[in-house]
């Protein structure tokens, strides 16, 4: 089995191709190059180097605990105002987080 398989067991999403950066969604959350969450009402904060995101969802892939990349920032997700588990039938799939604060980390190279 292979490295990504033994990591992603189960994990049809997160074991789809590597997306490379040029070719990233605005909207989407990535680690290892592969779209982990989907984002609402980004809000870009300079001065305090933190992106602010009224939501994420579908982020059922999303290790909270590890970089990941949004747009040409590399991120680490400090605070979760919310979090919840929506159901199958719902609009936005999968783990829900509301009132996300993520560090600027830095920027990806192009």
């Amino acid at each position: 089995m292979s490295e990504q398989r033994q990591t992603n067991a189960g994990n049809t999403q997160a074991a789809s191709q590597y997306v490379p950066a040029t070719a990233r969604e605005q909207d989407a959350i990535y680690q290892n190059g592969k779209r982990v969450a989907t984002v609402l009402n980004a809000e870009l904060d300079w001065e305090a180097k933190e992106i602010r995101f009224g939501e994420v969802y579908d982020s059922d892939f999303l290790m909270l605990p590890d970089e990941c990349e949004f747009q040409k920032y590399k991120i680490l997700i400090q605070r979760i105002a919310y979090a919840t588990k929506v159901e199958k039938s719902a609009v936005h799939k999968g783990r829900t987080l509301r009132g996300v604060v993520a560090d600027i980390l830095g920027c990806l190279e192009q």
